[in-house]
């Protein structure tokens, strides 16, 4: 695999773009300035969203257009990421579609499979976890890192907010990997190569736990993401 000298200045795509999470990594990763591909099954629903997340964008000169497109034009003008940010019941099927495209390029699986009418619970599916799931699905052969799962969909569209939490990647491709930590990187957090795939069995289970606190009563906030912190400092 070659890697790219600066991948943050090459247009990204991210597929289910128009649900809340979608939404807000495009708004995001906009904002750092990177180009972004925001595709959806319905193309003209994706111009419709990008109409408003670009209003949004409008205040910061700095920022860059989002376009809308379908979900294959979307790939077809991504340069080597495709986020997929679809729901869980869409996430075979979105994969098989566009499989044929994607041989060159880094799916990043943001998918968590929650169970069915009840957020607060993980179902996985046979392979152990969506990315490891859309690995099988597409083979050996292509790069499938499994990031950003973690993030609240409310977080990243206050965009007046900073991201109050650390990104947890993992693939088996590690360069991949090591490249999707860097892009992420540019939305001002701190990102980590987790290792293999099968790591995303923890990864993605961790978000229905953090459902879980965040609708608590008995915690005080909501949107709450985690950190990998260092140890206290003991007096000595």
């Amino acid at each position: 695999m070659t890697t790219t000298s600066n991948p943050t200045q090459q247009t990204i795509a991210i597929l289910g773009g128009t649900g809340p999470q979608g939404q807000g990594l495009a708004l995001r990763f906009a904002r750092a300035g990177i180009p972004v591909a925001l595709g959806s099954r319905d193309g003209e629903r994706a111009k419709a969203i990008v109409a408003e997340l670009n209003q949004k964008l409008s205040q910061y000169s700095d920022a860059h257009p989002v376009v809308g497109l379908d979900n294959k034009s979307a790939v077809k003008a991504a340069d080597r990421v495709v986020m997929l940010a679809v729901p869980y019941s869409g996430h075979d099927e979105t994969i098989r579609a566009i499989k044929p495209m994607i041989e060159s390029k880094i799916l990043v699986d943001l998918v968590v499979p929650l169970a069915q009418g009840n957020p607060r619970a993980i179902a996985m599916p046979a392979e152990g976890s969506a990315t490891e799931a859309a690995q099988a699905l597409l083979g050996s052969e292509y790069r499938v890192v499994g990031a950003l799962h973690n993030v609240s969909a409310h977080t990243l569209n206050a965009l007046g907010e900073t991201i109050n939490c650390d990104i947890l990647a993992c693939g088996n491709d590690v360069a991949a990997t090591d490249e999707i930590v860097e892009l992420v990187k540019s939305l001002g957090v701190e990102a980590y190569n987790c290792g293999p795939a099968v790591n995303a069995r923890c990864i993605e289970a961790i978000t229905p736990m953090l459902i879980r606190l965040n609708i608590s009563k008995k915690v005080p906030f909501s949107h709450a993401g985690i950190r990998i912190w260092a140890p206290a400092k003991v007096p000595v």
